[in-house]
C-alpha cells in the first residue's frame, strides 16, 4: 500500500504500452493526474524533462533561487506538455501557450485549431510544496488547487479580511485543533472557482461562500454581483495524503454532473490509478 495514493501497483518503465497510452478527453469526465515531484530524483531523468521544455521555460525555470522551487518548475511544465500528448497528435515539445489577462495559461497552438483534440482541451495546474496536480477534460470551464497543509499555517486575519462573513462565522466556531484543516477547505474551494472563471483574485473573495450541510457535501453561493449561477457549477474536495487537501470545480456541461477519475504520474515513466480519500462533493455520491 502506498502512502501516496493507497496504491501498489508498479510504476511502469519508458517505452511500455503504459506510458505511452492515448487518451480521449470526455465532455463527461474530469481526469486528474498527481504527481509527487520529490520522487524523481535522477538527474538524467530532469535532463530529460527540461528538453521538452521551450527556450522561455528553461529560462524561466533558471530564474527560480531556491532548487525545490526550480524542479517543481520543470517536473510542472514536462508534466504539462507530456499529459496534453496523451490527449491530443502534438509532440510534448511542440505545444504552445499563451496567458489571459488574468494569467491564465491557455493553449496556443494556432495552426492546430481545426483539429478538436486540440481545440476542445480544458486544463488547469495547480502545485504546492510537493505536489502537483493537473486537471483535464474537454469543452467546460475547470479550476483545481491543492494545498500542503503540513507546510503552511493559515492566518485567522486573512479569513478575516478575505472570506465571506458566514465563513468567518463557521470557521471561529470549530475547535481550534481543527481549524487549519477547515481554513484550507475554504481556501482550496475558493481557489478552484476563481481559477475555474478564469479570472483569478479579481473576483473578491467574499464575493461567493460555501457551506457544508452535511459531512460529505458542499454548496456554492454566488453574490449577484458576480453575474454567476451557483448551478453552473460542480464541486469536490479529496485528501490524496493527510499532508494534502485539493478541490476542483467544473462547469456542468448540459446540466449534466461530470465523474472524477485519478492517477499517480511520473513524466516519461507512466501512471497509475490513484485512490484519494473523498471528503464532500456537490454531486450524489
Amino acid at each position: 500500500m502506498d502512502e501516496k495514493g493507497s496504491m501498489s501497483a508498479p510504476m511502469p518503465i519508458p517505452g511500455t504500452v503504459a506510458s505511452a497510452r492515448r487518451l480521449e478527453a470526455s465532455r463527461s469526465n474530469i481526469d486528474v493526474w498527481l504527481t509527487y515531484y520529490d520522487e524523481i530524483v535522477d538527474d538524467g531523468h530532469l535532463l530529460k524533462l527540461r528538453k521538452l521544455l521551450s527556450d522561455d521555460e528553461v529560462a524561466q525555470e533558471g530564474r527560480f533561487y531556491f532548487a525545490d522551487d526550480r524542479k517543481r518548475y520543470l517536473v510542472t511544465r514536462a508534466m504539462v506538455r507530456t499529459l496534453l500528448s496523451r490527449y491530443a497528435p502534438v509532440a510534448p515539445e511542440r505545444w504552445e501557450f499563451s496567458k489571459n489577462a488574468y494569467g491564465r495559461p491557455t493553449i496556443a497552438n494556432s495552426i492546430l485549431d481545426a483539429d478538436d483534440r486540440v481545440h476542445d482541451l480544458s486544463f488547469n495546474i495547480s502545485h504546492t510544496r510537493g505536489l502537483i496536480a493537473l486537471a483535464v477534460s474537454r469543452d467546460r470551464d475547470l479550476g483545481i488547487d491543492v494545498e500542503n497543509v503540513a507546510t503552511r499555517r493559515f492566518c485567522l486575519d486573512v479569513a478575516h479580511r478575505y472570506f465571506a462573513p458566514s465563513e468567518v462565522a463557521e470557521l471561529s466556531c470549530v475547535a481550534p485543533a481543527g481549524q487549519q484543516d477547515r481554513f484550507f477547505e475554504y481556501w482550496t474551494l475558493k481557489e478552484s472557482y476563481i481559477k475555474a472563471r478564469s479570472m483569478g483574485l479579481s473576483l473578491p473573495l467574499d464575493g461567493f461562500s460555501f457551506q457544508f450541510p452535511h459531512r460529505s457535501a458542499v454548496r456554492i453561493k454566488i453574490e449577484p454581483e458576480l453575474s454567476d449561477d451557483a448551478e453552473r457549477w460542480s464541486l469536490w474536495q479529496y485528501r490524496p495524503t493527510t499532508d494534502y487537501l485539493m478541490a476542483i470545480c467544473a462547469e456542468r456541461r448540459d446540466g449534466a454532473h461530470p465523474s472524477v477519475s485519478m492517477r499517480k504520474f511520473i513524466p516519461l515513466v507512466g501512471d497509475v490509478p490513484l485512490s484519494a480519500q473523498h471528503l464532500r462533493s456537490s454531486e450524489p455520491c
